[in-house]
């Protein structure tokens, strides 16, 4: 296959003198924090057994997988975040830095990691008690139990409180007898489920004397120690998929299976040996937000992996941009396809793009496993949740387009299955619907914004909240005068209070905009649900624009912890084309609000090619700050 010429003539302007770049020290500040278990992670995946093979079959991925997460537990990176008691490392934050760097790796491992250390592992200590952790953590932090978590069902997929299955109670036993009612209430796409797991936390419909109390995990053996399916538990494999065949997903249905009733995951609701329920926290609803919200961390890890993913395909298709030539003035030498201005448009404000997930990402790593640490997670982790909801799908919706960019942009070489880019674009495909559709995380996030001062209106219900937030945000609005000034000098452009201006402007004027919209379909009867989905474009566009004005600020407070004066301009120069490429994205919505004039649009289209210029001397250099090693990108030009 041959690769397809750059329909262009011009060549891209010189633009102001680049910034230099001193990778090592870009490098060494961008592995913070966590920076020792990266290296202990890159470590691995440089050595034969994390070795990329573009050929392998289906069952012989799987087995390679099975291998690496063996070698994975035997370094102890399986239980970085869990207590030292129990042999870890007691260090949350630090586990979604093993999580964040095994995804410069082969994908099938990394997912098949988070099964059984994060989803596994992490039910059974955050909705577990002391004797569930006493019982099971250190087999499954050693890989000697492996394990599933089986939440999803055929035909209610994310929605968990609509699922089927059920554990009801049996008081002549006490055992908990787990059934499956119909054929599409089986779980689905578990990982670990075809092959190789033998325990599961099973997400049920919880039945006590005849009384349904929401949904609750339950701890089901699954298969013997032979593999052999236990009696009751049927068990199908999902098989070749898109992406990800390393990782063994099945389907699982139960037909009265019988566990202990200590097998109830108990933390937040347990039966007692007189057989009554009883939970710390009394309203059904707060229960079960409180019980997934302690799950958090398995969405800040995607939206890490999603920020490898990208960093790895620009890691090697930039360079070979630099490095492949092709056509040129006549007489002249040909020009590195880097130099034409379109390819600088395809890579690098995309470049710019991952750099602020990066320090949005870590942020929010550290968050959450401060609140962890604190135990203040199940309490007083909605931010962090809402966080973590519009950063999973913001970038790894970006993840996905940036590859398929970085495809695009190696021509036929970047078809060549030796250089992973295809292969990465398969497996994180369906990143943008585990661990929550992107579309319903953001909704999620755009109630989260509307609902923010619940606490503080107390008992007011939640059009009683949308009215106090409509009014709030529009004298917000007001405040931050949309004719903010016409200026359009570079030096306008690139000032970060402007950047920060606007992007604030947008997230109130369509919280205020929002919240007016549904109210005024609430006051003509229509029921919250029909009145949220009526909305939920402009739901979706709130949600968008809040995570772009966080993008904004993280990488504004990277910049002011940058060791020293060179990184710190190197990354104000990235972080201006992020925010100016992100404002020429959606110029329509500014200029429909009046916040800019169409003068003020053509200069800001200016400033983003001057940018590209700038910054495309040392485009290389970007990507190499990465720390991402040679022999683990495992990509080559033929």
């Amino acid at each position: 296959m041959s690769d397809l010429p750059l329909q262009t003539t011009d060549r891209a302007p010189a633009g102001r003198a680049p910034v230099e770049v001193d990778v090592a020290a870009l490098a060494d500040f961008l592995a913070r924090p966590h920076a020792d278990l990266r290296a202990r992670v890159l470590s691995l995946l440089a050595t034969e057994a994390f070795e990329f093979d573009p050929e392998l079959d289906r069952a012989t991925h799987r087995a390679r997988t099975l291998e690496a997460l063996h070698i994975i537990a035997d370094q102890g990176l399986g239980m970085v975040g869990l207590p030292r008691a129990y042999g870890g490392e007691g260090n949350p934050a630090g586990a979604v830095a093993v999580f964040e760097t095994l995804a410069l790796g082969d994908i099938s491992t990394v997912i098949k990691f988070g099964v059984q250390f994060g989803l596994w592992g992490g039910s059974l200590y955050q909705l577990g008690t002391a004797s569930h952790h006493d019982r099971w953590l250190e087999a499954m932090g050693r890989m000697e139990l492996p394990g599933c978590f089986a939440m999803t069902e055929i035909h209610h997929g994310s929605n968990v409180r609509g699922i089927e299955t059920t554990a009801t109670w049996d008081a002549d036993t006490d055992e908990l007898v787990v059934d499956t009612p119909h054929e599409n209430a089986g779980k689905e796409w578990i990982g670990n489920a075809a092959l190789h797991g033998r325990m599961a936390t099973v997400f049920v419909k919880l039945v006590v004397r005849g009384e349904d109390h929401g949904v609750h995990a339950v701890v089901v053996p699954i298969r013997d120690e032979s593999g052999k399916p236990m009696p009751g538990v049927r068990i199908e494999d999902n098989g070749p998929k898109a992406g990800l065949n390393g990782v063994d997903n099945g389907r699982i249905w139960f037909d009265s299976v019988r566990v202990p009733r200590d097998h109830l995951l108990d933390r937040f609701g347990r039966i007692t040996d007189e057989g009554t329920y009883e939970s710390p926290i009394d309203s059904r609803g707060r229960r079960f937000f409180t019980m997934l919200g302690t799950l958090v961390a398995g969405r800040v890890s995607v939206a890490a992996a999603g920020v490898s993913a990208a960093k790895t395909g620009l890691a090697i298709a930039i360079p070979y941009s630099d490095r492949r030539r092709q056509f040129g003035p006549k007489g002249e030498p040909e020009t590195p396809i880097l130099d034409f201005r379109m390819q600088q448009r395809l890579l690098l404000p995309r470049l710019a793009t991952t750099y602020a997930l990066h320090f949005a990402v870590r942020q929010l790593a550290e968050d959450c496993g401060a609140m962890v640490d604190a135990g203040q997670l199940e309490e007083e982790g909605q931010e962090v949740e809402a966080r973590a909801a519009g950063l999973k799908a913001y970038a790894t919706r970006h993840a996905l387009e940036t590859l398929q960019a970085c495809r695009e942009g190696m021509g036929g070489r970047g078809f060549h299955a030796a250089n992973r880019i295809g292969r990465i674009r398969q497996d994180v495909d369906i990143f943008a619907t585990f661990e929550g559709t992107n579309v319903v995380l953001l909704q999620l996030l755009a109630k989260s914004l509307l609902t923010a001062y619940r606490k503080e209106l107390g008992s007011l219900g939640f059009w009683d909240v949308v009215r106090m937030v409509t009014d709030r945000a529009q004298e917000r609005v007001t405040e931050l005068n949309p004719i903010v000034t016409r200026r359009s000098d570079p030096e306008h452009l690139r000032d970060h209070d402007v950047h920060q201006q606007a992007f604030e402007y947008r997230e109130r004027r369509l919280t205020a905009s929002a919240g007016r919209r549904m109210k005024q379909l609430f006051d003509r009867g229509m029921n919250s649900f029909d009145a949220i989905n009526a909305c939920q474009d402009h739901l979706i566009a709130l949600a968008h624009a809040h995570v772009e004005r966080q993008m904004v600020e993280a990488f504004e407070e990277g910049i002011a912890r940058a060791p020293s004066a060179g990184v710190s301009e190197t990354l104000r120069t990235v972080s201006q084309l992020f925010a100016l490429e992100r404002l020429e994205a959606d110029r329509a919505w500014f200029l429909e609000a009046g916040y800019m004039d169409p003068p003020k649009s053509r200069a800001i289209r200016t400033e983003v090619n001057a940018l590209c210029g700038e910054l495309r001397p040392v485009a290389v250099d970007l990507v190499r700050g990465f720390g991402i090693p040679d022999d683990v990108l495992r990509a080559r030009d033929a």
